[in-house]
C-alpha cells in the first residue's frame, strides 16, 4: 500500500484486493467524501476517476477468475480476524493447570490462506485500533492472536454493537498491560503471600478444623481489593460483597480487615473483644459457623471513605447474591420524599462472587440476572466474579454442566464475559479494572471467571485424591500463585530476592504475634436457654388509631386524579364508592381500601414503603389498584405519589415472575434501609415455596443466626374457596413450624381493621429492638367480603387484636358449653352462620388473630369465663396434618380444664393441601361448618391426646 501514499502513481500501479478496497472506497468518496480517510480524498483528487488499462502483463490480474480470487482470500483474512475475536478464548492461556488445545479456527490452512496473502491485506482494515502501528495485514493477525490468546479470554460478541465496539478497542489496545508501578507490584506481591500464608498457618495451628480454604485461587483477595479501591477513587460510598463459604475468612481478614486475633478466637473457641469502630460484625442468640458470618468495615483507602460489607450466608449457595442486590439498592435509594425513591447507583457497587458449580447449578443466579435490568431491582451494574476452582465438591466439571464455561448462562443476558487466569495476578487485577469501567460506563452486568483450582479438598478434613486422583496428582505438583508471581518479579528485575524475603518474614511476624495475644482459655459453654433469654423483645402496645380528619382528608385526596386522566370507567365507579364511607356513612371500609389508608397514614409518619410483587400495582385480585392506567395514553399515575400528606417515598412495582431472587432482594433492601416498610407479596400463598430457601434461611432464622434484624411483611394469600391444590395453601403449617424466639409474627386475619391496624404496628416497630418480619396469611375471598369489612370507628377508635371473640355470643357464661377455636377466612364464614345469636348460647366462637407469638394470656382470660364448658374445639379448612392445628393445639390443652381435650374439626390428614373438585370442595367445606356448629349430642369429633 506503500505506493497508494505516492502521488505519482496512478490506478495503474494497484492490484487485487487493494484495488478492491479503493475503488469501495472511491464509491464513498463520490456519494460523500468526508466518508473516506483524509489521505484518501487527497489521493482519489489527485488520480481522479479509476482508469484502468489492460495489457498482456495485467491481463491475468483483471481477469474474473483472479480478482473473484483475490477478493475471497480478502473475506476469508476478514473472517479469521473476527474469529479470533470471537473465538480466541478456545486457545488462550486461561487455565492454570493445564493449556488449551489450538483451535484450528485462528489457523491460516483452516481458510487455504498463506502468509502472503494476509500481508496483501491493509492492516487498518484487519485491525483499525492499531492504524498505522502494524505493517501488513500478517502482522495485523499477529497481534489479534497474541491479544486474544493470552492470559485472558475474551466473549464479547453477544453483547450490545455500541458495547461491543467499546470494549473491542479497550481490549485492541491493549487495556489490560497498563504499567504497574513498583509499589503496585510489591503490594500485589504481598496480598498475594498474606493470603496464602494466613491459610498455611491456620493449616498447620488447627489441623482438621474446617475453614475452606481459598488456596489457588489467592488472587480473589487482591482482586476484590483492586474493586474496592477503585471504587472509591470513583467516589463510591459502599461496596457490598456476597460469596459462599470458600475464602470468607481470607476475604474477612484481609478485604474486611477483620483482626487475626478474631478469626483465629474462633478457632480456639476462646473470647475476643472486637476494639475497632469501623469494624462491625453482630451474632445472634444461637449463632452461626464462622465461615457463614459477614461483616462490615468502614475503610479509609487514600483520601477517600468506603463502606465495604461482606453479607452473611447460609450454605445454601447464591441465595445471598440476590440479598445483596436488594442491600445496593436501599444504599443507592433516597426515599425522603413522596413519590418513587431518587436512585443514585454511584452510592452503591453490589459485587457477587459466585462457584463455578453454582453460577449454572442454582436457578437463583438466572433470576437474579433476569431482573437486573428492571426498574424495580436494577442497580446500575452488578460485577460478578466466578470464583472458578474447576470443581464442585467431588464432581468434574463435565458434569457439573452442559456448557463449555460456568459462565454460559450470562451470555443469555447479554453481558460481558472475561475469563482470566488466576495464577497470572496481574491480568486479574487489570481484568477488575476493565469490568469495573465497564459498569461504571453502561451501568450494567459484568463477568469475570476467575479460573484457577482447588489446593485442598472441598474442607480441609476430605482427602480429594479419593475421588478425583487425575486432578491432584497435578494439584500437588503445580507451584501456588506466590511462587509463580515471586519469580516473575524476580526474572523481571522488578524486586529483589531480599525484598521479597523482607515482605514475607513481616506478614508472618503479624500473623505469629496475633496468635500469641489471642486468650487460649476456652470462653465459657452457655446452654441455648441462657443465649436466648439476652434477645428477647416482645412488642409493646402502639396506638395505630388515626383521627377521622385526618382520614377524611387522605381517603379525598386518593381519590383525585390529574385533569385528562382517563380512568377505566368502570373501576372508577369502584373507587368512587370509597367516598360513600365517609360522606354517606352506610357502607364498610374493605380490604384494600383500609390497605390504601394505611399506607397513606404510615407515608404522613414519614416512614417509606416499598411493595412489590407479580401484580402488586393492580393487586391479583384486581382489589388494590393503587396505580391507574390511562385508557387512552396508557400512562401511570399513582395517588400515594402525589397526596399532601405525605412525607416519604412509596415505591410500587409489579416484579418480574419469580419467588426466591425477588423476596431475597426485599429482605436484603430491609435490611440496609430498616426505616423502609418493606412488603412482598405472592400471587397465591403456595408460590412462597419457590422462596423457601430464604423465608428458611434468612427471614425466619437471621437474627437468631446472624443478629441481621428484619421487619419485612410477606403477604400471602391463603383460603379454601375450592380453586385446587394450587391455589389454596400458603403452607400456615411451615410458617409456625419455624416459629420460635420472638424471630417474626404470623397473622391470619378476618378485617380490614385488623389489617390497618397491624400495618401500622408494623411500621411503628421498624427500627427498634422489638422489630421482626410479618407474615400475613392474606386473604382472596374476604377481599371483597362485606363482613370482613370494618366501619370508620374501628380505624379511628381500635387497635390490633391478637384475638377476637366473636360479637353476640357467650353473653350467657353459664350456658356456653363449647367454645370454637379458629383463624382467618374460616372465622368470617362461622360468623356468618351464627348471625341469629340467640339460637348458640351454648357456643362462643373465638378468633386468633395472631397466631404466633401465641397470644396466651388473652386467651386463658376467655376461657376463665365458662365454668360449665364441657368442649373445646379448633377448627380449620386445612387438612389435620397442616394449618395451625399441630402447632395450637398442644398450647390449647395447656391452657384448659385438664378433664377437656382439644378436639379437631376439618379436613382428615391429606398429602395434596385441598382437593381438586369444586363440588367436593363445597360439600367439604360445609361438613366443617356443620360440625364445628352442631351441638355434641348431634355430632361426634375427634379428640386429639396429648
Amino acid at each position: 500500500m506503500e505506493s497508494m501514499n505516492n502521488t505519482t502513481s496512478s490506478w495503474h500501479d494497484v492490484s487485487g484486493p487493494n484495488l478492491g478496497y479503493l475503488l469501495e472506497q472511491y464509491d464513498l468518496y463520490l456519494n460523500n467524501p468526508d466518508l473516506v480517510d483524509e489521505s484518501l480524498q487527497g489521493l482519489f483528487a489527485t488520480w481522479g476517476e479509476p482508469q484502468l488499462d489492460i495489457t498482456e502483463n495485467n491481463e491475468e490480474a483483471a481477469s474474473p477468475a483472479f480478482v473473484i480470487n483475490k477478493m475471497k482470500k480478502f473475506v476469508d483474512v476478514l473472517k479469521l480476524a473476527e474469529n479470533i475475536r470471537t473465538n480466541g478464548h478456545l486457545e488462550a492461556n486461561i487455565y492454570p493447570l493445564e493449556k488449551q488445545s489450538p483451535s484450528e479456527l485462528l489457523t491460516l490452512s483452516y481458510y487455504d490462506l498463506t502468509e502472503d496473502d494476509v500481508r496483501e491485506i491493509p492492516a487498518e482494515i484487519i485491525c483499525p485500533e492499531k492504524k498505522g502501528q502494524l505493517s501488513d495485514g500478517l502482522a495485523a493477525i499477529q497481534y489479534l492472536l497474541e491479544v486474544y490468546t493470552g492470559y485472558i479470554g475474551f466473549e464479547i460478541q453477544h453483547v450490545e454493537p455500541e458495547e461491543r465496539r467499546w470494549l473491542q478497542s479497550k481490549i485492541e489496545n491493549k487495556y489490560y498491560t497498563l504499567p504497574f508501578s513498583a509499589e503496585k507490584k510489591a503490594d500485589l506481591f504481598s496480598n498475594l503471600y498474606k493470603a496464602e500464608a494466613f491459610e498455611q498457618f491456620i493449616q498447620k495451628t488447627y489441623v482438621g478444623q474446617k475453614r475452606f480454604s481459598v488456596e489457588g485461587l489467592e488472587t480473589l483477595v487482591p482482586s476484590l481489593e483492586e474493586l474496592i479501591s477503585l471504587s472509591a477513587e470513583e467516589g463510591i460510598k459502599n461496596v457490598m460483597i456476597s460469596m459462599s463459604h470458600r475464602g470468607r475468612l481470607n476475604v474477612l481478614a484481609h478485604v474486611l480487615e477483620k483482626p487475626y486475633e478474631g478469626i483465629f478466637s474462633q478457632f480456639q473457641h476462646s473470647t475476643w473483644m472486637n476494639k475497632n469502630p469501623d469494624y462491625l460484625e453482630t451474632k445472634g442468640s444461637t449463632g452461626d459457623v464462622k465461615y457463614h458470618m459477614g461483616a462490615v468495615k468502614n475503610r479509609q483507602i487514600q483520601d477517600k471513605k468506603i463502606k465495604v460489607t461482606l453479607a452473611n450466608n447460609p450454605s445454601h449457595l447464591e441465595f445471598a447474591g440476590t440479598v445483596v442486590e436488594g442491600y445496593a439498592r436501599a444504599a443507592q435509594d433516597d426515599c425522603s420524599e413522596k413519590g418513587y425513591p431518587k436512585q443514585d447507583v454511584s452510592k452503591a457497587l453490589a459485587l457477587l462472587v459466585h462457584g463455578d458449580a453454582a453460577f449454572p447449578g442454582q436457578g437463583v443466579v438466572a433470576e437474579t440476572l433476569n431482573y437486573s435490568r428492571t426498574k424495580a431491582y436494577q442497580t446500575g451494574g452488578t460485577i460478578h466474579i466466578i470464583a472458578n476452582n474447576c470443581i464442585g465438591f467431588t464432581t468434574e466439571s463435565e458434569d457439573s454442566r452442559s456448557t463449555r464455561y460456568s459462565s454460559d448462562l450470562a451470555k443469555g443476558y447479554s453481558i460481558p464475559i472475561f475469563h482470566v487466569n488466576a495464577d497470572a495476578p496481574k491480568a486479574s487485577l487489570t481484568t477488575m479494572r476493565l469490568a469495573f469501567e465497564y459498569r461504571q460506563t453502561f451501568k450494567k452486568d459484568v463477568v469475570v471467571d476467575l479460573i484457577g483450582y482447588r489446593r485442598m479438598g472441598h474442607n480441609e478434613m476430605d482427602e480429594p485424591m479419593a475421588t478425583n486422583p487425575l486432578t491432584y496428582n497435578i494439584v500437588h505438583k503445580h507451584p501456588t500463585v506466590t511462587t509463580v508471581y515471586k519469580q516473575q518479579l524476580v526474572s523481571e528485575k522488578s524486586m529483589t530476592a531480599k525484598q521479597i524475603k523482607e515482605i514475607e518474614t513481616k506478614i508472618l511476624k503479624k500473623i505469629t504475634e496475633a496468635y500469641k495475644n489471642i486468650n487460649k482459655e476456652h470462653s465459657e459453654v452457655r446452654s441455648i436457654s441462657e443465649l436466648q433469654a439476652e434477645n428477647h423483645h416482645e412488642i409493646q402496645k402502639v396506638d395505630t388509631t388515626v383521627d377521622k380528619e385526618t382520614l377524611t382528608k387522605i381517603n379525598s385526596e386518593l381519590l383525585e386524579w390529574p385533569k385528562g386522566f382517563n380512568v377505566f370507567g368502570k373501576l372508577q365507579k369502584i373507587l368512587n364508592r370509597r367516598l360513600e364511607v365517609f360522606e354517606k356513612k352506610r357502607r364498610t371500609i374493605d380490604w384494600a381500601h383500609a390497605e390504601a389508608l394505611a399506607f397513606a397514614t404510615i407515608l404522613k409518619d414519614g416512614t417509606p414503603i416499598r411493595l412489590t410483587g407479580q401484580d402488586s400495582e393492580r393487586g391479583t385480585f384486581s382489589h388494590r389498584n393503587i396505580v391507574l392506567s390511562d385508557v387512552k395514553t396508557g400512562e401511570k399515575y399513582c395517588p400515594l405519589h402525589k397526596i399532601s400528606t405525605s412525607n416519604a417515598s412509596f415505591a410500587i412495582h409489579n416484579s418480574s415472575l419469580s419467588e426466591v431472587s425477588i423476596l431475597g432482594f426485599e429482605y436484603g433492601y430491609n435490611v440496609i434501609s430498616p426505616e423502609t416498610l418493606v412488603l412482598w407479596e405472592a400471587q397465591f400463598g403456595d408460590f412462597a415455596n419457590g422462596a423457601q430457601v430464604i423465608i428458611d434461611q434468612f427471614i425466619s432464622a437471621g437474627q437468631s443466626k446472624w443478629g441481621q434484624k428484619s421487619g419485612i411483611i410477606v403477604l400471602l394469600p391463603h383460603g379454601y374457596e375450592g380453586q385446587g391444590p394450587e391455589h389454596s395453601s400458603a403452607r400456615l403449617e411451615r410458617f409456625l413450624q419455624l416459629a420460635a424466639e420472638n424471630n417474626w409474627t404470623v397473622a391470619n386475619l378476618s378485617s380490614s381493621a385488623q389489617y390497618f391496624h397491624i400495618l401500622r404496628r408494623q411500621a411503628a416497630i421498624l427500627n427498634t429492638d422489638e422489630v421482626r418480619p410479618l407474615v400475613i396469611m392474606a386473604p382472596k375471598s374476604l377481599l371483597r367480603n362485606a363482613s370482613a369489612g370494618a366501619f370508620l370507628e374501628e380505624f379511628t377508635n381500635g387497635q390490633f387484636q391478637e384475638v377476637i371473640e366473636q360479637p353476640g355470643l357467650g353473653s350467657e357464661s353459664d350456658q356456653v358449653e363449647r367454645i370454637a377455636f379458629c383463624t382467618g377466612r374460616l372465622a368470617v364464614e362461622l360468623s356468618d352462620h351464627v348471625a341469629d345469636t340467640k339460637t348458640f348460647n351454648w357456643l362462643d366462637i373465638i378468633r386468633i388473630e395472631e397466631l404466633y407469638p401465641f397470644p396466651e394470656e388473652q386467651i386463658r382470660s376467655l376461657i376463665g369465663k365458662y365454668k360449665n364448658l364441657k368442649e373445646v374445639i379448633w377448627t380449620q379448612e386445612e387438612p389435620k396434618n397442616m394449618g395451625a392445628w399441630s402447632y395450637i393445639a398442644p398450647k390449647l390443652q395447656a391452657l384448659i380444664p385438664e378433664h377437656i381435650k382439644v378436639s379437631y374439626t376439618g379436613r382428615p390428614e391429606m398429602s395434596s393441601p385441598s382437593e381438586g373438585n369444586p363440588m367436593i370442595h363445597k360439600n367439604e367445606q360445609q361438613r366443617i361448618i356443620d360440625e364445628a356448629l352442631t351441638p355434641t349430642d348431634k355430632n361426634t369429633k375427634e379428640e386429639v391426646s396429648i
